[in-house]
């Protein structure tokens, strides 16, 4: 994979109070620890799991995205989701500990995921 040399010296430049500043909203939070916890999600799955519009969900996805905390990848008509290869270290470690310790948050979204699958026409009840 190749990244421009800008977004990579951004990403290393990443200080405490932009990553923090980019989680400081519920959904953003919640999609990412749902992704972090997934490892890989599309945004299908997001909408169903937070119960949320598309154009919300892309909205917030977007603002991380331009964070450099994910990063997105096609594969037909999906979008799918997962943490930014290039997030230092001590940024996935804060994200682990908040799953490991704070599980509860994302509870009630996690079970929902479980039940959802993604078909030709967007993710639906199992």
């Amino acid at each position: 994979m190749i990244f421009d040399i800008y977004e990579i010296s951004d990403v290393l430049a990443m200080n405490p109070l932009q990553f923090y500043k980019c989680l400081a909203e519920e959904t953003r939070l919640k999609s990412l620890l749902l992704i972090a916890q997934r490892e890989e999600l599309c945004v299908c799955n997001l909408i169903g799991a937070l119960n949320l519009s598309q154009p919300k969900i892309s909205r917030h996805l977007a603002e991380l995205r331009k964070c450099n905390i994910v990063a997105d990848e096609r594969r037909g008509k999906w979008v799918y989701y997962r943490l930014h290869p290039t997030l230092p270290q001590w940024a996935r470690d804060v994200l682990h500990q908040t799953l490991q310790h704070q599980s509860a948050y994302i509870a009630k979204e996690s079970r929902h995921l479980d039940t959802l699958s993604c078909e030709s026409d967007g993710c639906s009840g199992s």
